[in-house]
Order: structure tokens, then sequence, then C-alpha cells
């Protein structure tokens, strides 16, 4: 695991429910045609962009209560992966 990931995922305690939240956002990810993939034992998504650039990051943090990307500026409840994965498929796009 890079350092900018170890960086992102202090204090943040990772587990199985977590991993889950992170497949369930990514399955609906999927659903949109959003290329999405699991790293680091389910501890992040890593969200792939249509046009070429950086990936975005997507962790959950916040005890478990958010999705959190671009340094936690950008968050969704985990208690709505479809939602979420609308708002970071139109947070890509941009």
């Amino acid at each position: 695991m890079n350092s900018i990931i170890q960086a992102a995922m202090a204090g943040f305690p990772q587990n199985q429910e977590e991993g889950d939240m992170l497949v369930r956002l990514r399955d609906q990810l999927t659903n949109l045609g959003v290329n999405a993939e699991l790293r680091d034992n389910n501890t992040a998504l890593m969200v792939h962009k249509r046009e070429p650039g950086m990936p975005v990051w997507v962790f959950v943090g916040f005890g478990g209560a958010y999705y959190s990307w671009q340094n936690a500026e950008q968050r969704h409840p985990t208690n709505d992966p479809q939602g979420a994965a609308n708002v970071l498929a139109e947070y890509l796009a941009r």
C-alpha cells in the first residue's frame, strides 16, 4: 500500500463490514458503466475516469457512516450505495 493511501486511511478502522460497503458501491458503479476495482483487501475502491487521468480513491470513513473521496471533501452515506454511485459518476464526468 502506498504512503498516500496509508495516510488517507490513518485513524479509519477497517473491517469486513466496511469492505462489504465498498463491494456494494463497486457493484452499483459497474451497473452504471463506471470502471471501479477493489484494492488492498477491500479497504479502498479505485474508480477510473472515462477520460485519461488520475483515478479517484474512495474509502469508508467517519466510523463507517460515509463513503468519502477527494480528501474527504466529498462524501455520501454508506446506507445509500446507489445514490453514492450516481454522485460519483457525476463527479467523474466533470
